[in-house]
C-alpha cells in the first residue's frame, strides 16, 4: 500500500515507519520541519510537508494514499494547559481523514490511549467504548480525545475500514524521551526514585517495535470499527519501577505521599499515580500479533535510560 501518516517523524511513527516498509509499503511522512523531513528522507519515506493544521494537505495526501496512520498529537500544548486545543486539532484532522476515505474501504488507524479505561480493574479493549451521538465533544480534554477515538470507530458505517489502536502510558525503548525518561529525569533532580503512596498501582507496557508491529497488522488485516490493545506488560507495579530506577541511579527508594506528589513529580503526579493494567488478549486472537522484544523491567536494566540525561 501506499501510506500516509502524521506525526511520521516522533517516537512511534520513527518505528511504524521501516517496519512498514520493510514489509513492502510505501510511506509518505508529514513533516512540520526540515528535521523531520530529513529523517524521514533517509529512512526511505516520501516526505509531504505541512502541519496538522493544514487540513488541505492532509485532505490531498490522504487522497493519493491507500491507507493513513494518525500518529500526531500537539503533545507540546496538550501538557502545558492545551489538552482541549490539542484534542480540538486531532478531531478536525480525523475529520478530514474521514471525508476523504469514506466510501472507500481504505484502512484508517489513530492512536489512542489506555489510562483511565477502566478503573479498578484490568482494562480490555471492549472498555471505554460507551459513547454519545458521534460528533458531540464531552466536556475537557482528555474526554474530547477519548470522543475522537469513539468518532474514529464510527467511521466503519461510513465504508471506512477504520481501527484504534491504543497505547499504554509506557512505550518504551532506547531514544524514548517520554513518561519513563520523565520520571528518571524527576529522580535525578530530587535525588530520591520516588513512588505515590505504595506503589501497587501498575501501568501496562510495550516495547515501541512490538506496537510498530501491531500497527502494520491492524493497516494490513484489523476489521472495520477494531480497538486494539498494543499491550505487551499488563501491569507492572510503579515502585517495582522506581526500585528499579533507584538501583542503576544510585540512589534512595521512597514513597511520595498523594499530597506531596503535585510537589515531587509536578505535571506527572496525575498520571503516575493511576492504576491501568490493561489486556491485549482480545488484540493478539484478533491480529496473531506476539510481543517479542524485552518487557518493561528489562529494557530499564539494559542501561540506556541511565546512560545520558534525556533533553527537555
Amino acid at each position: 500500500m501506499r501510506v500516509f501518516i502524521t506525526g511520521a517523524s516522533g517516537w512511534i511513527g520513527s518505528a511504524v515507519v521501516p517496519e512498514l516498509i520493510g514489509a513492502g509499503h510505501q510511506v509518505v511522512g508529514l513533516a512540520r520541519s526540515d528535521a523531520s523531513a530529513a529523517a524521514l528522507a533517509e529512512a526511505g519515506a516520501e516526505v509531504r510537508r505541512g502541519t496538522l493544521d493544514d487540513l488541505d494537505t492532509l485532505h490531498s495526501a490522504a487522497a493519493d494514499a491507500d491507507g493513513v496512520i494518525h500518529l500526531a498529537f500537539k503533545h507540546d500544548i496538550a501538557f502545558n494547559g492545551g489538552f482541549e486545543d490539542a484534542a480540538d486539532a486531532d478531531r478536525r484532522a480525523i475529520d478530514t481523514f474521514g471525508e476523504v476515505l469514506a466510501g472507500s474501504d481504505r484502512p484508517f488507524l489513530i492512536a489512542s490511549g489506555t489510562l483511565g479505561l477502566a478503573p479498578g480493574r484490568v482494562a480490555t479493549e471492549q472498555d471505554g467504548q460507551e459513547s454519545g451521538p458521534v460528533g458531540a465533544h464531552p466536556a475537557g480534554g482528555p474526554a474530547k480525545r477519548l470522543a475522537n477515538a469513539h468518532a474514529t470507530v464510527a467511521l466503519a458505517d461510513r465504508g471506512i475500514r477504520s481501527s484504534v489502536v491504543r497505547l499504554p502510558p509506557t512505550v518504551h525503548g532506547d531514544g524514548d524521551h517520554g513518561f519513563l525518561a520523565t520520571v528518571v529525569a524527576i529522580a535525578r533532580e530530587k535525588g530520591v526514585s520516588g513512588y505515590i503512596g505504595d506503589g501497587a498501582n501498575c501501568w501496562p507496557a510495550v516495547h515501541r517495535s512490538d506496537a510498530a508491529h501491531l500497527f502494520r497488522l491492524a493497516l494490513e488485516s484489523a476489521p472495520a470499527g477494531s480497538t486494539l490493545h498494543a499491550v505487551a506488560d499488563e501491569g507492572v507495579p510503579i515502585r517495582t519501577v522506581a526500585e528499579v530506577i533507584g538501583r542503576h541511579l544510585g540512589l534512595p527508594v521512597h514513597s511520595v505521599s498523594p499530597d506531596d506528589a503535585p510537589g515531587h513529580f509536578s505535571w506527572l503526579a496525575d498520571f503516575l499515580g493511576m492504576d491501568n493494567p490493561a489486556s491485549s488478549a482480545h488484540t493478539r486472537e484478533l491480529l496473531g500479533w506476539q510481543p517479542t522484544q524485552s518487557g518493561l523491567i528489562d529494557d530499564l536494566d539494559k542501561g540506556h535510560y541511565f546512560a545520558t540525561v534525556p533533553k527537555n
